[in-house]
């Protein structure tokens, strides 16, 4: 059972101040929208949604560049309770998706609860009166719940590369990409060859005079099969009854079989490794580019890569894959170390996000005065991604080892979000005003997610990636399941928390 605290004598319950509002949700993406549509579903229309940006949808706002698509299919990257029967293709382009984000926050009646151009300062837990202060650019408002939901895709990372400041020419990050820039004829290179690169490269390829391509770490590549939906798939969404659901089912499953792959099973991963050659094979017949596109570490220890038109976009003759190391970028060129210049008017940096940095970057003051930051200066921990002990009332969507690799995020994020709504329904039956993790729950939760990381791809596949951390410490990946996630955080377990 819960251990009840006591309240503060000074302070009885009868005299506190009440909040301006239950919950404060800070971010207006997929993760905010969901927590907050699941409040709007339960009837509890008390919470406010603060978002930095002037609209919402988060990093689907931000990423505009040529290409961007998600590579979850489009029924299993959307809501459960929010099905969309009318997407235009399996693979959801980024318009579509901020479309039915859009849609899902006019289901819901979201925008009214919604502060723009707002972002947090600082966050400070006010013991006396248990909910939290927060400081905002556009004021302070107080609340009872306090929900993260920053995601972990919104801060570039920028390559500290020498000479990188005196670049004459015009340059900018994927998710930061200048629409004003015309790169018809330019000379342009794209730096790094991930997720974004990958949809880029295809569509840029034919209007630039040279594509420049500065690979420093070869991904493991599978063909995406996108296409339009058929007209009778589309009927049947829209007018079979259980048709989504159950088509969205199939999409899960073929998805979460992928899960053994990153468990480090190695016949699993030497099969994925083989496909993953055959189609390198089938499209590319140059066997010194078939070198340089081969990963020399072993495949999931890196995001694997879906697409259909990156292989065809290298074999173009104004596109060169670039291997060697850059040693400096110039007013107008790049050279590498092996003694060559290429001539650049534009840079592309594709190059992904700063992980860690944003958990790190929060300014929440927890009991006693702890800051967040201090607490995870050494190494980033809570419960389950969900909750950090000392910080009461303190909810997190998509935090530390949430995310996936072979499945949909919107999975984890809907497993957070009802979990939150568990410990608001318990505390309400036990006319509670805080709701902490218990210090040995939290303890056994990140031993469990360390012992599971040891012995996973991602951790003995011999590569780095974004999802690890200075030191190497996976700290963006959950290592099981999406099934074990949702049976572990179903509930809030009175085991697991203690309530004032």
């Amino acid at each position: 059972m819960a251990t009840l605290l006591k309240s503060n004598p000074a302070t009885p319950a009868s005299a506190s101040k009440q909040p301006q509002t239950q919950m404060l949700i800070v971010g207006a993406g997929l993760g905010g929208l969901c927590m907050g549509a699941l409040m709007h579903r339960a009837g509890r229309k008390d919470f406010v949604i603060i978002e930095k940006a002037g609209d919402l949808g988060g990093t689907w706002r931000d990423n505009v560049y040529p290409g961007c698509a998600c590579d979850i299919p489009s029924h299993l990257y959307s809501l459960s309770f929010a099905q969309k029967p009318d997407w235009s293709r399996l693979y959801p382009s980024q318009p579509e998706i901020l479309a039915y984000i859009n849609e899902v926050a006019q289901e819901y009646e979201l925008r009214p609860h919604i502060r723009f151009g707002t972002t947090l300062a600082k966050a400070e837990w006010d013991e006396a009166n248990a909910f939290w202060r927060v400081d905002t650019s556009t004021g302070q408002i107080t609340a009872r719940h306090l929900v993260s939901a920053i995601g972990a895709l919104h801060a570039p990372s920028i390559p500290k590369l020498p000479g990188i400041d005196a670049f004459a020419g015009k340059s900018f990050h994927s998710a930061q990409w200048d629409e004003k820039v015309d790169l018809a004829g330019a000379h342009v290179a794209v730096i790094g060859s991930g997720a974004s690169a990958i949809q880029i490269v295809p569509q840029i390829a034919a209007k630039v005079s040279k594509l420049d391509l500065y690979q420093r770490t070869a991904p493991w590549i599978l063909p995406k099969f996108d296409r339009p939906l058929t007209r009778l798939e589309q009927v049947l969404l829209h007018r079979l009854p259980g048709y989504k659901s159950l088509f969205r089912a199939g999409l899960y499953a073929v998805h979460e079989l992928r899960m053994p792959v990153f468990k480090g099973k190695l016949g699993i991963g030497a099969q994925a490794e083989a496909l993953a050659r055959i189609y390198m094979h089938s499209r590319i017949k140059d066997p010194a580019l078939r070198e340089k596109l081969t990963p020399n570490y072993r495949i999931g220890c890196k995001r694997i890569l879906v697409t259909d038109d990156y292989y065809p976009a290298l074999l173009r003759e104004n596109v060169e894959v670039i291997t060697g190391p850059i040693a400096e970028v110039r007013p107008h060129s790049i050279a590498t170390q092996d003694g060559r210049e290429r001539p650049t008017d534009v840079i592309v940096y594709a190059t992904g996000f700063d992980v860690a940095g944003p958990f790190r970057r929060l300014s929440v003051i927890g009991r006693g005065g702890v800051a967040l930051a201090d607490v995870w200066r050494d190494q980033i921990r809570s419960y389950m991604g969900i909750a950090v002990s000392g910080f009461p009332n303190f909810h997190m969507l998509l935090g530390p080892n949430t995310g996936l690799g072979h499945n949909s995020v919107i999975i984890m994020i809907e497993a957070q979000a009802r979990h939150i709504m568990d410990c608001l329904d318990q505390m309400d039956a036990r006319n509670s005003r805080a709701i902490d993790v218990k210090p040995e729950a939290e303890a056994a939760s990140f031993a469990d997610i360390q012992s599971r990381l040891a012995n996973s791809i991602w951790q003995a596949g011999g590569c780095r990636s974004w999802y690890q951390d200075e030191q190497g410490r996976n700290v963006a990946l959950w290592p099981g399941s999406t099934l074990d996630y949702e049976r572990k955080t179903r509930r809030a377990s009175l085991d697991h928390y203690e309530m004032q």
